[in-house]
């Protein structure tokens, strides 16, 4: 079955097609989930969540364009909504988490693999988490940032910045010890 067949059927009303759809979706939907959620369940709502949007708006689709562009959208726009919802459970302490950072060695950033940077990005705080995500990842600039997010823009640079620390700080605690056993 072609991914257009599964589309199309989808969009005529098939139900059919849903789960097959979702099966063809679930990799590469649960890879964009993992960098919003702060743990596996997280991301397991934020992509239920976004499969139940996509169904609900399937007939909205533009079949001209590429479908993944507009799930990608869909999955970062719900876990924009997942976040905002969670908001107020966050701990303002995890703001001053990332101050006192230390630099790792470049050559360890090499060696790390795209699991090693998951679980990394897993132990932001959930602010600096979307932030990270949005402007390096999504390439969003800080002011649109600002507006998703509902924060000033100089906001947005400084969590980006506290984000960016924590994970060098991170990088250092976790692997620059074997990194140095590896080299010595």
């Amino acid at each position: 079955m072609t991914e257009e067949l599964i589309i199309r059927e989808c969009r005529s009303g098939n139900k059919k097609y849903y789960e097959m759809l979702y099966r063809h979706f679930y990799s590469y939907a649960m890879g964009i989930s993992l960098r919003y959620g702060t743990n596996r369940e997280d991301a397991l709502e934020i992509l239920n969540d976004s499969f139940l949007k996509v169904f609900d708006k399937i007939g909205q689709y533009i079949p001209e364009q590429p479908f993944k562009a507009w799930l990608r959208r869909i999955i970062i726009n719900t876990a924009i909504d997942h976040y905002r919802r969670n908001l107020k459970h966050m701990h303002r302490s995890e703001l001053n988490e990332a101050e006192s950072m230390a630099v790792a060695d470049g050559g360890i950033i090499s060696q790390l693999t795209a699991n090693d940077i998951l679980a990394l990005l897993e132990e932001l705080p959930q602010m600096h988490r979307m932030v990270f995500n949005l402007t390096e990842i999504e390439g969003f600039a800080h002011e649109e940032v600002a507006e998703i997010l509902n924060i000033p823009s100089s906001s947005s640079r400084v969590y980006l910045t506290r984000a960016k620390k924590a994970l060098r700080s991170l990088i250092e605690k976790k692997f620059f010890k074997e990194y140095e056993r590896s080299i010595g």
